[in-house]
């Protein structure tokens, strides 16, 4: 009788001596300071493209709007495969047919520079800018027609006209649960997505050395 008493002692000892040390443990490692955690820069993939794009632009006199095609670059790609600017189509070229990032960057850069310069011609405003690079200079003619203010509804609208070209072509793969369906040709919410990135990249994105700022708001003097 009195072993089995021991026997009983010496279990509930062992547990409560287990007990007490995961307590201490537990204890621990909630006082210690925790290892902050490595925030991952989402715009990596596009910022070691930076150079590249400042030296195309700096072609055309444009390096001012370096950071717009940062922001630009990471909408249509995050900076990976060999077309980052996804400029194929933009030289009437099959999606993807450029697989050399620099190439992708000298195409898009010309392209960025036919759209902003008509861009300027129309008087329109820098977010139909950024909108007709997705959707080509016939965008820009399409607002300059109707008050030469981008919006997502003169998108959506455009894109409908296109669709109705090619309906066969802009069906969005045919599936009808796609955000953009039925306004499938482009991306009726592009330039509002680009603007996001460039204000995620700064707070304003500076165009000229002494301290010039691009509003997005107004339209090109």
């Amino acid at each position: 009788m009195k072993k089995r008493r021991r026997k009983k002692f010496r279990t509930f000892f062992g547990l409560l001596v287990l007990f007490g040390i995961l307590a201490m443990i537990q204890t621990y490692f909630q006082q210690s300071p925790s290892i902050p955690r490595e925030k991952t820069d989402p715009f990596a993939g596009v910022k070691k493209y930076r150079p590249q794009l400042q030296s195309e632009l700096a072609k055309y006199h444009l390096e001012k709007y370096t950071d717009v095609l940062v922001a630009l670059m990471q909408q249509e790609s995050h900076g990976q495969g060999g077309d980052p600017m996804q400029a194929s189509e933009s030289a009437g070229l099959a999606k993807n047919t450029i697989q050399n990032p620099k190439q992708s960057i000298q195409v898009g850069v010309k392209h960025f520079h036919r759209v902003l310069t008509y861009g300027r011609q129309q008087k329109v405003d820098f977010p139909t800018i950024i909108q007709a690079y997705n959707m080509g200079t016939g965008y820009i003619t399409f607002v300059a027609q109707h008050g030469g203010k981008h919006s997502e509804e003169l998108a959506k609208q455009f894109s409908k006209i296109q669709v109705k070209k090619k309906p066969d072509l802009y069906n969005c793969g045919g599936d009808k649960n796609n955000f953009r369906y039925p306004y499938c040709y482009g991306d009726f919410t592009y330039s509002t997505k680009v603007i996001k990135n460039m204000r995620l990249l700064v707070d304003s994105v500076p165009v000229s050395g002494n301290g010039e700022k691009i509003k997005l708001g107004n339209r090109f003097e």
